[in-house]
């Protein structure tokens, strides 16, 4: 059996997950002498966890309710 999350608490994952991974990459920035480059690879790396979990179906999100289709 695969673990999963439910819709609502993987938006909320991501959210955090981008919220803290922003904080974490301008904090980082700010204090030590990060080229851009290393930047935009620290920041594709993020972004790539994400996009993995969603593939793997880990998160299922459901970009709160923005992008629902609608039934007929």
């Amino acid at each position: 059996m695969k673990f999963q999350l439910n819709p609502l608490a993987s938006d909320i994952l991501i959210s955090i997950y981008a919220v803290v991974t922003l904080f974490f990459r301008f904090k980082l920035e700010n204090n030590t002498e990060v080229s851009y480059l290393n930047s935009i690879v620290m920041g594709v790396s993020f972004v790539v966890i994400i996009w993995v979990l969603i593939k793997l179906k880990v998160l299922n999100p459901n970009w709160f309710g923005l992008l629902n289709k609608k039934n007929k």
